[in-house]
């Protein structure tokens, strides 16, 4: 198997994992290009990317940029001429960048392609109660996420599962299969296929504002509404006028509640739902720490109420 020379671009956490276990296979890492550092905390303290951090503690030579469509990229790119480009959660590259390395460009995505094509492809697929999920390695090109398709490896999605604990096992799933296609790529076995006829799902951004839950639905959809939101972007409600995230429920029986009525039952809060109800496990008010919903309502001197706004 021959040294590839490979440019690594990625700037979160989700991107560390493939960029340390490229750097220890054997090839050539000869640029990490990810974001520029951002200011944060209340120092508003220069930050770097948790990509640039790891390629700073591997020795490893970093490049920062916003501007992937720009003639300076395009020189640098050039110049370097990699082998070959891998790209974990970054931008969207133009298709002259894409077509300087000699082996093409790959990037690892975190669904099995043609679904969720887009931004947030965990989010979507616990937040449509799907039973199992994967990672898929693609050769790019014009399209959004439409390459054809080197390898895809799947993991099953437990239904009080959180995106934040799919994320974490895909984190580094995704990594190992993307080390092995770049070593299939070296070796010269890799074999791309096209995507699939199947129907292509999309799986935009998500913003804070499209996050309100609406307890006027089954509790199976309000259970994975919540959990696909979990950590972040945080699905929320309102409680007597404030701010309420919630990121961790369990479905039960309904005992008799309106939709967005609460109340406390043997140490637990349980919510009402159009059918069902779901248990209130792990929720944060605004400005206190992260509780259960029995403690939120013994904190408010309550054994019941309403989330406003359903």
């Amino acid at each position: 198997m021959r040294k590839l020379n490979i440019v690594f671009m990625g700037s979160p956490d989700f991107a560390v994992p493939s960029l340390r276990k490229l750097a220890d296979s054997g090839h050539s890492i000869n640029l990490v290009v990810t974001g520029p550092d951002k200011r944060r905390g209340r120092r508003q303290k220069p930050t770097p990317t948790p990509v640039k951090a790891e390629a700073e503690k591997a020795g490893l030579p970093v490049f920062e940029t916003d501007d992937v469509s720009g003639p300076d990229f395009q020189k640098k790119m050039e110049d370097i001429a990699p082998d070959l480009m891998v790209v974990v959660a970054f931008k969207i590259l133009p298709e002259s960048i894409l077509q300087i390395p000699g082996e093409g460009a790959i990037n690892l995505h975190a669904s099995l392609l043609p679904k969720y094509r887009g931004a947030a492809p965990i989010h979507h697929a616990v937040m449509n109660g799907e039973t199992e999920t994967g990672c898929t390695v693609f050769f790019l090109n014009k399209g959004i996420d439409t390459g054809n398709i080197i390898e895809q490896r799947k993991t099953p999605v437990g239904v009080d599962e959180t995106t934040g604990d799919v994320y974490e096992r895909l984190m580094e799933l995704g990594s190992e299969l993307l080390r092995d296609c770049v070593d299939s790529i070296a070796a010269g076995t890799a074999e791309a296929k096209p995507q699939p006829d199947a129907p292509a799902t999309r799986a935009p951004k998500l913003y804070k504002e499209r996050c309100q839950i609406d307890f006027d639905q089954p509790a199976e959809q309000v259970h994975n509404f919540i959990r696909g939101l979990s950590p972040f972007p945080a699905a929320w409600t309102h409680l007597d006028g404030k701010h309420v995230n919630i990121y961790r429920t369990r479905i039960v029986e309904n005992p008799g509640l309106k939709p967005g009525e609460i109340q406390s039952d043997n140490g637990s809060a349980i919510a009402g739902c159009k059918s069902g109800a779901v248990e209130l496990v792990e929720l944060q008010m605004e400005g206190k720490k992260r509780m259960s919903g029995d403690e939120l309502l013994r904190g408010l001197h309550k054994q019941s109420g309403w989330f406003e706004g359903t």
